[in-house]
């Protein structure tokens, strides 16, 4: 790998952190909202607990996503570096 391609990729793994951060920090104050409104206003049904969970399964995959780095995860950018070999072989064919 060229250092200029290790630094977009670590560019870009840097803006997917900050992008889920900033996910994150949206969850909390927003549910924290509703919550608290919830509780105030009609503290028999908790209705936020629907939008928490919602939400919470999008933040999940969300953060799998940024921070799991599963053993297949570089095959789009294996197969990409073998197409282009194969193509500057047979260029010198």
């Amino acid at each position: 790998m060229k250092p200029r391609d290790a630094y977009r990729d670590a560019k870009r793994h840097v803006a997917r952190k900050i992008g889920f951060t900033i996910h994150l920090t949206v969850f909390l104050l927003v549910n924290s909202g509703l919550l608290l409104l919830n509780l105030l206003h009609t503290g028999g049904v908790l209705w936020a607990a629907f939008p928490l969970f919602g939400w919470g399964i999008g933040l999940l995959f969300h953060g799998l996503a940024v921070f799991l780095h599963t053993p297949g995860s570089g095959w789009k950018q294996r197969m990409i570096e073998n197409e282009l070999n194969r193509q500057k072989t047979r260029s010198l064919e």
